[in-house]
């Protein structure tokens, strides 16, 4: 076994924050399951004005994207710098999509009067998806600055970047597959 197979990819630092950032999500999915367990009812009605196609939407757009940053490390681990940017970009694109979906469904909640302060589910539902795009954001921003650094590659520090964007965006993935059942699809308990 080589020494880059026994390693974390990317940048330690990267896993460091990732770990930290899950672990400070785990806490407010805490909280939400709480709140959940104590008013069942409120949660299940605000819920259902939430339209779970558009959840499952964003959800298979992140896992294309999520598709394409594992297709550009594996190029970029065999040198192909030029397919693992196309692949970069394709990720963006895919996130654009997500941005668009996301920003029609906020916009039709604001619309029909529903807002943070709506309901404690509705108050949660705006602030987790709300760091959730944040997060999001960030992340095409990252994945822009790798997309810029593979025009013009440095070999392993080149693919270290790429490697650490990739983790990155694997985060933006798992926090939504957890949002999308937790907000979209559980029931309250009885």
């Amino acid at each position: 076994m080589r020494e880059r197979d026994r390693t974390l990819p990317g940048d330690p630092g990267v896993f460091f924050f990732i770990t930290a950032d899950m672990a400070m999500f785990a806490v407010f999915f805490l909280l939400f399951m709480v709140g959940q367990f104590q008013d069942p009812e409120g949660y299940r009605a605000s819920r259902a004005a939430l339209d779970p196609v558009l959840g499952l939407t964003n959800t298979l757009i992140l896992v294309f994207s999520g598709w394409w940053m594992v297709r550009a490390v594996e190029a970029g681990r065999e040198g192909d710098w030029r397919h693992a940017r196309t692949r970069v970009l394709a990720a963006m694109l895919f996130g654009s999509a997500f941005a668009l979906t996301k920003g029609y469904e906020y916009y039709a909640k604001v619309s029909a009067g529903i807002t943070l302060t709506s309901s404690e589910f509705f108050g949660y539902y705006f602030a987790f998806t709300g760091i959730h795009f944040l997060h999001f954001v960030l992340g095409i921003g990252v994945l822009a600055v790798t997309a810029g650094k593979l025009t013009k590659p440095e070999g392993t520090k080149t693919l270290v970047w790429l490697e650490s964007a990739a983790a990155y965006w694997h985060m933006v993935d798992l926090l939504w597959m957890v949002l999308f059942p937790m907000l979209y699809l559980a029931g309250g308990t009885s």
